[in-house]
């Protein structure tokens, strides 16, 4: 009977902790991101590079480590930049900003309406990696401030 009981206790325990690593993805595929600022750094006729600071924001309770992101720029669902963030860590039930850059390339209307920044930051937990996609819809003024256009 022992066994039968450590069995049973080793399944439930698997259980669980099935239960809440599925748990934990799912509120770590919920991490928000936001434009916290960005500055021009130099423009030609071709492109303008920026320094940009996002802010993510940690649904879950784990620790989330994330190597250099690469990120884009997208208006009427075309590239029309490319960036790169620095690695970072988020701690749990939490927010972190985090440095990068990024270019935009020359806009033939130059409008910034619909602009979306988007991108997938591979998180390493415990043992496994995680890829966890983010989607940012700034607003119209956000996003001409984002990329300085008046």
């Amino acid at each position: 009977m022992k066994s039968s009981k450590k069995g049973g206790l080793i399944v439930l325990f698997v259980l669980a902790m099935s239960i809440f690593g599925y748990s934990q993805y799912a509120s770590a595929s919920q991490i928000g991101v936001s434009i916290s600022s960005s500055e021009l750094l130099s423009e030609n006729e071709e492109s303008s590079f920026y320094n940009i600071e996002l802010k993510f924001q940690n649904p879950s309770v784990l620790i989330l480590s994330a190597g250099e992101t690469e990120f884009y720029v997208i208006s009427k669902d075309e590239i029309i930049g490319i960036g790169q963030l620095e690695p970072f860590t988020l701690q749990p039930l939490d927010s972190s900003n985090v440095k990068g850059t990024f270019q935009t390339y020359s806009n033939s209307d130059g409008k910034t309406n619909s602009v979306k920044i988007t991108g997938e930051t591979k998180y390493d937990v415990l043992f496994a990696s995680i890829n966890v996609p983010f989607v940012y819809y700034p607003t119209e003024e956000q996003a001409r401030e984002f990329i300085h256009e008046s």
